[in-house]
């Protein structure tokens, strides 16, 4: 089975940590770690830096913000620990936090360090001759969905999370902040963004309820059992997580889904492996959401076109800390792309007011 478990590969340049530093620190706040350590990174995600750090027979990972970004905002490690802290208290679906470093001069940012989980991460591209039978890939589909619906009613009072964010108005505020965060991070004139912008701020909607919302909930966010693929072992990337409307989420979540009969252009984007045989397409997923959760979803256009918008007003963040030179990442080199490809299907989605069948 360990061909499929998901695999760290050797640190990227410049992104580097200073292991004996961090080994040191390491031994000093957790009695009993002997032995040499070794550092390698998870080479997936485009947002927090991972790495997974192995002391003797001990595996940690430990996740820090890119360098070169703002880590006052988006890249809050102490609120993506907190969150782990307290969510773990009622929700066992998440690694188990050990300690949180906000001293620069460890690594010259802060940092968390949690547990490892082993198991098998469904990623984009995933080989043919690994990918899971149509039928594996249905229950795993039905997996997704469960999880996401148990997270949505986690009591997030009894976790102590009830501080975690602010329901009221969460809509608004999020198609306001997209707006104003890619206007900060346009590097390339895209009409259809200026355009779907406009279309969010001109049908808003109130919000549908108040839940704990992942924001990130996609299939390389989930470990699943190496045994059983259909059983979600844990939920990963908090960092992003707070109190709003599902349905936001449930939209977010719709921005990663590539269905079969989407443009081969986009298919290129693939940011999740939604198009594997035995998947849920893009409606079934909204349709079985709906059964399970007993949320009304008839709104569906306008929360899968901001979850189109957010994701690429992200990936435009990315870019452009890339035009930057913060990162010499050369997966980032046409992110562009996928900018104008989202804002594409948003635009058509809107105008044929349905979520599938868009080209």
């Amino acid at each position: 089975m360990s061909e499929w478990l998901d695999q760290p590969a050797p640190v990227r340049p410049g992104e580097e940590l200073d292991a004996q530093r961090l080994a040191e620190y390491l031994q000093a706040q957790l009695p009993g770690l002997t032995g040499e350590l070794e550092v390698q990174q998870f080479p997936k995600g485009f947002s927090n830096l991972t790495y997974l750090l192995r002391i003797g027979k001990r595996e940690l990972v430990l996740r820090r913000p890119p360098f070169g970004a703002n880590i006052k905002t988006a890249h809050d490690m102490s609120r993506e620990y907190r969150i782990l802290t307290h969510l773990i208290r009622v929700y066992p679906k998440v690694p188990k936090p050990l300690l949180y470093c906000d001293d620069p001069a460890i690594l010259g940012a802060p940092f968390y360090v949690m547990e490892r989980v082993q198991g098998v991460i469904l990623r984009p591209h995933w080989p043919a001759e690994q990918a899971p039978a149509p039928e594996l890939m249905a229950r795993i589909a039905d997996s997704f969905v469960e999880t996401f619906v148990e997270l949505h009613a986690v009591d997030y009072r009894a976790a102590g999370l009830d501080d975690l964010g602010r329901p009221q108005g969460y809509v608004r505020r999020q198609i306001e902040g997209w707006t104003e965060r890619y206007q900060k991070a346009k590097t390339d004139d895209i009409p259809e963004m200026e355009q779907v912008a406009r279309w969010l701020v001109e049908h808003i909607r109130g919000e549908s309820g108040a839940s704990l919302i992942h924001n990130d909930f996609k299939y390389d966010n989930l470990i699943l059992h190496p045994q059983d693929w259909s059983q979600v072992l844990a939920v990963l990337d908090w960092e992003m997580a707070t109190l709003g409307d599902p349905l936001m989420d449930l939209g977010t979540s719709l921005g990663y889904w590539l269905d079969p009969d989407d443009p081969p252009e986009l298919q290129k984007l693939q940011l999740s492996p939604t198009l594997l045989p035995g998947n849920l397409t893009r409606t079934e997923l909204v349709q079985r959401y709906a059964q399970k959760s007993g949320r009304n979803v008839d709104d569906v256009v306008f929360y899968y076109a901001y979850g189109l918008f957010k994701l690429a007003v992200i990936i435009q963040q990315i870019y452009y800390r890339y035009k930057k030179g913060f990162t010499r990442d050369s997966r980032f080199a046409r992110l562009i792309d996928g900018v104008r490809g989202c804002a594409m299907m948003a635009v058509a989605a809107i105008q044929k007011k349905r979520i599938d069948r868009l080209f």
